[in-house]
């Protein structure tokens, strides 16, 4: 997809696929390689995503795994407020995106660390219901989420994540949330399906299927497969067993239009999307020759 980013002027082309590199400052993290806490640990690792070719940097402070304990809002921020000071330190220029539902959170990243995107996988809810039966139900999805406005505000990317099942709720909630973002201001929109979020390993695979149908949007694509369930599960491995997997899953994601990459392993996703363009590449001289 042709569509570019504006991360605080600075614009990102999304025309080749990008990889965006997980750094979770979480003691609790499903995948126990990514649990990242202290700062000797977080600047190897935001160093480790530019080296192997990640465009963007993404930093948690709230697990999201099932079953992770709450995080109180003062613990999420002191924890953010870490790694962001490490990270800035160790890659001043790269691009920062946080990984959170609360709009306190997203302030303070943009403003005091001058954060470019804003990720949300909780699709706007304000409990932070992370594929749980408030997300499905939707209850009070008429009002506006807090978030949003701050977003808006902010006037950041936003990207915006649905645990929906099935493809068909899954737009009509993407249509009915970037109408509301929209009308707010808020310009540039990521959409991210959410794999592994209130959706059965069979409901995943299905999604991701049917993953080029999310183009009638015209919005840029967010996967994030990572070592998830789906593919251990599948596989009857673990998460630390899940890198074959996750290659193979987000070669497809690409080839069905996936814009960017969530990935904890960098270098093999930036691996992935060289092979991908390469071969689009000559497939397009082919055609070329054949006109």
């Amino acid at each position: 997809m042709d569509y570019t980013l504006n991360i605080h002027g600075r614009l990102m082309e999304l025309r080749k696929p990008v990889v965006m590199g997980i750094l979770n400052a979480t003691p609790d993290s499903f995948f126990e390689g990514s649990r990242l806490r202290t700062e000797a640990e977080i600047a190897r690792r935001a160093n480790q995503i530019v080296a192997e070719g990640g465009s963007i940097i993404d930093v948690g402070a709230y697990s999201t795994r099932p079953g992770a304990v709450k995080v109180s809002l003062d613990e999420e921020m002191e924890r953010m407020r870490h790694a962001l000071t490490v990270v800035r330190r160790e890659q001043p220029d790269a691009v920062l995106s946080v990984d959170t539902f609360r709009p306190e959170v997203a302030r303070m990243a943009v403003e005091e660390y001058g954060v470019g995107i804003i990720n949300d996988v909780s699709g706007g809810n304000a409990d932070g219901s992370f594929g749980g039966t408030t997300q499905l139900q939707r209850s009070g999805e008429d009002e506006v989420p807090e978030i949003f406005h701050e977003v808006a505000r902010l006037q950041v990317p936003y990207i915006l994540m649905s645990s929906d099942a099935t493809l068909r709720s899954m737009l009509l909630f993407f249509s009915f949330r970037v109408q509301q973002l929209r009308a707010l201001g808020q310009k540039d929109i990521i959409i991210d399906p959410g794999f592994g979020f209130g959706k059965s390993v069979e409901q995943n695979f299905s999604l991701m299927g049917d993953l080029e149908k999310l183009q009638v949007m015209g919005l840029p694509i967010l996967v994030g497969v990572s070592r998830k369930s789906m593919i251990w599960k599948t596989l009857e491995l673990t998460p630390n067993e899940a890198l074959n997997g996750t290659t193979m899953l987000n070669t497809i994601a690409l080839q069905k239009g996936a814009g960017i990459l969530r990935v904890h392993d960098v270098r093999e996703a930036a691996e992935v999307i060289k092979l991908s363009e390469a071969l689009a590449m000559s497939s397009s001289r082919k055609q070329n020759a054949n006109d």
